[in-house]
């Protein structure tokens, strides 16, 4: 019995190293074309789902995923409001199963603490953006960061999954 507990402890482990990669592509994807893949909300998802049931099993299983819906339906009504993107309400309904439920304020606490310094570094960056330069650069950092000058010149959104992932470590690292 107690090689079976090391199992599933390292597959815990395993698991949570995929959620937080998962977490941090998000991120940086959603900085550089301001999309989220949905692949990456499926497998945080499927990530969250199987630590809930390892660690608790079912009753901490459907736990998770009542977390995840009260989520789901709040981020749907921002989305339906124009305050979230349709990526980032699947990000963060992902994020509520995979970090352990009883952290779900602390995901909605710091993804709404990190969003609100996200929002303040953009809208200084706004106030002193010039219009990018006409060559374009080569190296593909240097591009991404032209793609943000231009971003923040003409106002463009937030990388939200940025604050998502943010709130989504703390928590996990919090448990």
């Amino acid at each position: 019995m107690h090689h079976a507990v090391s199992i599933v402890t390292v597959l815990i482990g395993i698991l949570t190293i995929v959620g937080l990669a998962v977490l941090v592509l998000a991120a940086l994807h959603d900085f550089a074309v301001r999309t989220v893949p949905n692949a990456y909300s499926v497998i945080l998802f499927g990530a969250g789902a199987a630590i809930r049931l390892c660690a608790g099993g079912a009753h901490a299983l459907q736990w998770g995923l009542i977390a995840a819906a009260v989520i789901f339906a709040a981020t749907v009504l921002f989305w339906r409001l124009g305050w979230m993107g349709g990526g980032d309400v699947k990000l963060l309904t992902s994020a509520a199963i995979f970090v352990p439920t009883m952290l779900v304020p602390t995901l909605v606490a710091a993804t709404a603490l990190a969003g609100g310094v996200l929002a303040i570094v953009f809208i200084l960056g706004r106030k002193f953006a010039v219009r990018p330069a006409a060559p374009r650069p080569h190296a593909v950092l240097a591009r991404v960061l032209r793609c943000e000058q231009w971003r923040l010149h003409r106002g463009g959104p937030l990388p939200y999954a940025a604050a998502i992932a943010t709130g989504g470590v703390i928590a996990t690292l919090h448990g």
